[in-house]
C-alpha cells in the first residue's frame, strides 16, 4: 500500500495559496506520507501509508472548502469530457463577467461620473436626493457580491481555519470597503449627507468583476496549455471495426477486448495496439518512430495505435488495450510530467505559505499607520488597506512554474520526446557531460553489407550468390545482414549440401560440388587457405571498424565482405551542435578498441571509452560524477539501465513501441540522437521561463506592495487606487500564463 500513487482532481482553486491550504490539510494526515498540489493541472497527488484510505482526503479536502473526486483510468471520452466541462465554466464564467460589468460600470459612472463632467439624471443628483444616491448604488452592488460570493465563502472559512488565500484577501478588502460604505448610508439615512461621498461600491463592484476577468483570461491561457494531451488523444479514432464470432461489427474503441480481432481499411488510423492475423499493407509510423517511409506489415508483424494504414487492408489482434496501449503509455507519461514540480518551485511553495498572512498583517498596519501617525481620515486608511490586500494576490507566484513545465513538456511530447518530470527538465539544464552508447544510439544498431572485395575471376554477383546461398542456412547476425543485402539486388541463390557451422570461426558447405569457406583468418588458417597479399585488405577494413568475413573456394581465396554497424544519419549532426553548445561528449562501449575509434572518427567523438560491458557502464558514469560532472547517459533502455539510473539524466532512445522504460528520466520515441539536443534545450527554454514568471511574480509583489501601503505618497508621488490594484492584480496571472504560452514556438531544430 505505501508504494501506491493516489490522484485526485480538484475544483475550486483560484491561487497558489489554494494549493498550498490543500497540501498542507492532506499533508496533516496521519496515514498520508507525501501530497503535492498542482495549481495547473488541478490534480492532488497522495502517497499513502498504511490504513490510508481515500475518504480520509476527500473529507480533508471539502473541510478545507474544496471538491476532491478519485482519478480512476482514464478513457479518451474522459480527456474528451473534461475539455468539454473546462469550455463550459469558461463561458459560464464569461456570463458572471457580463453581469458584473452590467451593475459595475453603472456604479462607476454614478460615482466617478459627476468628477468628469458627465451628466447624470436628476433623481440620482447626490446633492438633490442624497438617499436614492446611496440607495441604488447599495442596490447596484449586492448582485456584484452574489455573483462573487465564493470568494466570501471560501476566504472567510481559510481564515477561520488559519489557512488564509488569495480569496481570504479579496473577502476581507472587499468586505471592509463593503461594511464601511453601509455604514455611510445608514448615516446619510439618518440625515448625515455628507457620507454621501465617502462611499466604496464601486471598489467593491470593479475589483469583483476584475479578478474575475482576470480568472476568465487565466482560465482560458491555461485551457491552451493542455493542448498537447487533447491533440495527442485525438490520433485515436472513436469507433472501430472488429470481427467477432463470425461478423463483422463498428464498436467504441474504448470496448475493444484483448483478443478481438480489428479490421483496418485504407487510410484508417489503429485504435489499438495489436499482432497483424491477416493481410498485407504499408503503415505510417512516422507518429511514432519519426520515420517518413512506410513500413510493411504483413502476418506476424506488430501494430501500433495512432499510426495510418496506408494501402492495403489488414486484420490484426487486439494486444494491448485501454491504458496499456502505445498512445495511452505516452499520454500518462506527459501527465505525470505536466502534473510534477521542478525544485525550483519549492522556493515558491514557502513563500506562498507565509505570504498572504505576512500582507494581511501589512494591510492592517499600514492602515492604522496612515490614521493614526499619520492623522489621515478612515475613508484613506481604509482605501490602502484594501489596496494593499488586492494587489498583492500570490496567483502568479502560483503559476510561474506549472504553466511552464506544462507548455514545455507538452512541446516535447508532441515531437517525440517525453520527458518524465519537472525534476528532469531542470536535471537536464545543468548537463555538462554526455556520455553515449554506440551500438543502438549512435549507430542503427544492427550490421548491414558495406563492403564485396572480389580476387580473381569470379563476378560481385556470383561471389555474393555462392555467399547468400550458404548463409541461408545460419543464425548468425552478420548473415542477416548478408542475406537482407542480398535480396535488394535480386541474386539467385544455390542449393546447398554439407552445410557446418565452425564455432568463432564461419561456416563451411558444399555448393555445386564446391567446397566453400566463408569466416575469419582462423578458418583459412584451419584449412590451409593462403591469404598472400591480401592480408592488407583485411587489415584495412578492420581498421575502418568493420567486420570482415574471408571467402574461399576449393581452398582458394575469391573474395572477402565486410559487414558494419552504420552510425545512424543523423548522429554526426548531433553530436556536433551537442559539442558547439559546450557539453563533453564520450562515447562508452563494449566493442574493442579498433572498431569503436573508427566509429568515434565517422561520428566525430574525441572521447572514447571502449571494452566496457554492461555492469561497468554505470561505474564510469559514477567517476565522471565524482569528478564533479554533471551526466546525461543516453542508451537503449534496456542493457544500459544501470547507467541510465546513475546518471543525473537517463536518456532512453526508444523503439516507438516500447515507451515505457522505467529507467529513463527522458524516452526519445523517434530513436534520433538530435532529440537528445533537443531535449536539453527545451529543458534549458523551460527553465530559463520560470525564472522569468518568477523573477516577474516576485518583482510585481515587491515593487507594488509598498506602492500600495502608500510609501511613494509620502514623497509626493501617487496613490495605488484599489480598483487600479485589481486591474494589476488580475492581469499578473495572465502574464505569466502568457509568457509560458511563448514556449510553444520554441524551435526544435537550430
Amino acid at each position: 500500500m505505501e508504494n501506491d500513487k493516489k490522484e485526485y482532481k480538484l475544483s475550486g482553486m483560484t491561487c497558489a495559496a489554494c494549493a498550498m491550504t490543500i497540501e498542507m490539510v492532506v499533508k496533516e494526515l496521519p496515514t498520508v506520507k507525501e501530497a503535492t498540489v498542482n495549481l495547473a493541472t488541478e490534480k492532488l497527488t497522495v502517497f499513502p501509508k498504511e490504513g490510508f484510505t481515500s475518504e480520509q482526503v476527500l473529507e480533508a479536502v471539502k473541510e478545507a472548502g474544496y471538491q476532491a473526486a478519485e482519478k480512476g483510468e482514464q478513457k479518451p471520452s474522459d480527456y474528451a469530457k473534461q475539455v468539454a466541462e473546462k469550455k463550459e465554466n469558461v463561458r459560464h464564467m464569461a456570463r458572471r463577467i457580463w453581469f458584473a460589468v452590467g451593475v459595475t460600470i453603472p456604479l462607476l459612472y454614478m460615482s466617478m461620473g459627476s468628477m468628469i463632467g458627465l451628466p447624470l439624471p436628476a433623481f440620482l443628483d447626490s446633492r438633490a436626493h442624497p438617499i436614492t444616491f446611496v440607495l441604488v448604488q447599495l442596490l447596484l452592488t449586492l448582485p456584484a457580491i452574489g455573483i462573487g460570493r465564493g470568494f466570501y465563502t471560501r476566504g472567510f472559512r481559510n481564515l477561520a481555519k488559519r489557512h488564509p488565500n488569495m480569496d481570504s484577501l479579496i473577502a476581507v478588502g472587499t468586505s471592509a470597503a463593503f461594511l464601511y460604505s453601509l455604514y455611510s448610508v445608514v448615516q446619510v439615512l439618518s440625515g448625515h449627507y455628507s457620507f454621501v461621498h465617502q462611499l466604496y461600491f464601486e471598489s467593491v463592484g470593479v475589483i469583483i468583476t476584475l479578478v474575475l476577468l482576470g480568472k476568465y483570461l487565466e482560465g482560458n491561457a491555461k485551457g491552451r496549455t493542455s493542448q498537447a494531451i487533447q491533440s495527442l488523444m485525438s490520433l485515436v479514432p472513436s469507433q472501430a471495426t472488429v470481427v467477432r464470432y463470425g461478423e463483422v461489427v463498428t464498436i467504441d474503441t474504448e470496448d475493444i477486448k484483448l483478443g478481438d480481432i480489428v479490421r483496418i481499411k485504407p487510410g484508417e488510423r489503429m485504435p489499438v495496439d495489436g499482432i497483424v492475423v491477416s493481410g498485407q499493407t504499408y503503415v505510417d509510423e512516422s507518429m511514432m518512430t519519426g520515420e517518413s517511409v512506410p513500413v510493411e506489415k504483413s502476418i506476424g508483424d506488430r501494430i501500433t495505435s495512432a499510426t495510418v494504414n496506408q494501402t492495403g487492408s489488414i486484420d490484426y489482434e487486439a494486444s494491448k488495450v485501454g491504458s496499456d496501449t502505445t498512445l495511452a503509455q505516452i499520454v500518462h507519461l506527459v501527465e505525470e510530467a505536466q502534473g510534477s514540480k521542478a525544485p525550483i518551485a519549492a522556493m515558491a511553495d514557502k513563500i506562498s505559505r507565509y505570504f498572504v498572512p505576512i500582507v494581511l498583517l501589512l494591510a492592517i498596519l499600514a492602515a492604522l499607520a496612515w490614521f493614526f501617525v499619520a492623522g489621515k481620515s478612515l475613508q484613506f486608511s481604509l482605501s490602502i488597506f484594501i489596496a494593499v490586500l488586492v494587489i498583492a494576490c500570490p496567483c502568479a507566484l502560483g503559476l510561474a512554474t506549472p504553466t511552464a513545465i506544462m507548455v514545455g513538456t507538452g512541446k516535447g511530447a508532441e515531437n517525440g520526446v517525453l520527458i518524465k518530470s519537472g525534476q528532469v527538465l531542470e536535471a537536464a539544464r545543468m548537463v555538462n557531460t554526455v556520455v553515449l552508447d554506440k551500438t543502438g544510439t549512435i549507430t542503427e544498431g544492427k550490421p548491414s553489407l558495406t563492403d564485396v572485395l572480389t580476387f580473381g575471376t569470379i563476378s560481385r554477383g556470383d561471389l555474393l550468390s555462392l555467399i547468400a546461398s550458404s548463409e541461408q542456412h545460419s543464425e548468425h547476425p552478420l548473415a542477416t545482414a548478408i542475406l537482407q543485402a542480398v535480396q535488394a539486388e535480386d541474386v539467385s541463390l544455390t542449393p546447398v549440401t554439407d552445410f557446418q557451422a565452425v564455432s568463432g570461426k564461419g561456416i563451411v558447405a558444399q555448393v555445386n560440388d564446391q567446397e566453400i569457406l566463408i569466416g575469419n583468418e582462423s578458418l583459412m588458417k584451419q584449412y590451409q587457405v593462403e591469404l598472400g597479399e591480401y592480408i592488407s585488405d583485411l587489415i584495412s577494413l578492420s581498421h575502418q571498424g568493420k567486420t570482415a568475413m574471408l571467402v574461399a573456394l576449393d581452398k582458394h581465396l575469391v573474395g572477402i565482405v565486410a559487414v558494419a554497424d552504420q552510425i545512424k544519419k543523423n548522429s554526426r549532426e548531433a553530436i556536433s551542435e551537442l559539442q558547439k553548445m559546450g557539453l563533453e561528449v564520450i562515447m562508452l562501449t563494449g566493442d574493442r578498441e579498433e572498431t569503436a575509434q573508427a566509429v568515434a572518427r565517422e561520428a566525430g567523438v574525441h572521447q572514447v571509452i571502449a571494452g566496457v560491458f554492461p555492469d561497468g557502464k554505470a561505474a564510469l558514469v559514477k567517476d565522471l560524477q565524482v569528478k564533479g560532472k554533471k551526466v546525461a547517459m543516453v542508451g537503449d533502455g534496456i542493457n544500459d539501465a544501470p547507467a541510465l539510473v546513475q546518471a543525473e539524466v537517463g536518456v532512453a532512445i526508444g523503439s516507438g513501441t516500447d515507451v515505457a522504460i522505467d529507467s529513463a528520466d527522458i524516452v526519445l520515441m523517434h530513436s534520433d540522437l538530435l532529440d537528445v539536443v533537443t531535449a536539453i534545450r527545451l529543458s534549458q527554454a523551460t527553465i530559463k521561463n520560470i525564472k522569468e514568471n518568477l523573477f516577474w511574480a516576485f518583482a510585481y509583489n515587491t515593487l507594488g506592495i509598498p506602492v500600495a501601503m502608500g510609501f511613494l505618497y509620502i514623497f509626493g508621488g501617487p496613490l495605488l487606487n484599489p480598483m487600479l490594484a485589481g486591474l494589476a492584480m488580475s492581469f499578473s496571472s495572465v502574464s505569466v500564463v502568457t509568457n509560458a504560452l511563448r514556449l510553444r514556438r520554441f524551435k526544435l531544430k537550430s
